[in-house]
């Protein structure tokens, strides 16, 4: 700022508002912040347990398909898979974390008693239904982890979001602010020291 520039007290004052305000905005992101990190990580940690739950169910689903293709033919298995009537629905809602938006998926219909699956308890056989069962146990975990994985990508980005706006209050705004303010009382000093001497001067 130029030295011929007079600031009035008023100024002053607004800016020291302006300054508190935005360590105040300052404190409440940094806490937003810190509270989606912990947010994130526990997802995360719930995230790796849901995939090693799919791969892990996957092995048995597949060995149990395997089992059944042994003991009845694809024609069969085929023919039973295509004579389901009731399909699994996907719903999806939102829920809050913190202020992000995150959908809420849940499968309805996935799980099924072997009754209601359409095919006919004749039709079958204990390896096709149990091939079913965990198939679609497969199926709801895989749910889960939609939910779960689209929750880390959606706080991922407010977390990064978040950050540089906590960067841009700490390291630029307000040391901006902290600096003007600093040379606005300055200033004033200065010019009631020159006020203070002129009327001397004019007393004198």
């Amino acid at each position: 700022m130029a030295l011929d520039i007079k600031p009035t007290r008023s100024e002053l004052i607004k800016l020291k508002r302006k300054i508190k305000l935005a360590k105040s905005g300052y404190n409440l992101l940094k806490k937003k912040r810190d509270g989606l990190i912990l947010e994130f990580f526990e997802i995360l940690k719930n995230a790796k347990t849901i995939r090693q739950e799919i791969t892990d169910n996957y092995k048995v689903a597949k060995n149990r398909m395997d089992m059944a293709r042994t003991l009845e033919t694809d024609l069969k298995i085929k023919s039973i898979a295509m004579s389901i009537k009731d399909k699994p629905t996907i719903e999806v809602d939102r829920k809050n974390i913190m202020g992000v938006l995150v959908p809420k998926i849940e499968g309805k219909g996935v799980q099924k008693h072997f009754i209601n699956r359409g095919y006919g308890i004749m039709g079958s056989s204990a390896s096709i239904d149990e091939a079913a069962y965990v198939y679609e146990k497969l199926v709801e975990k895989v749910v889960v982890a939609a939910e779960t994985e689209t929750a880390i990508k959606k706080l991922l980005v407010e977390i990064e979001k978040t950050k540089r706006r906590v960067n841009a209050l700490e390291f630029a705004v307000i040391p901006k602010m902290e600096k003007t303010k600093s040379f606005i009382s300055l200033r004033l000093e200065e010019m009631e020291r020159e006020n203070v001497f002129r009327l001397k001067r004019i007393k004198a």
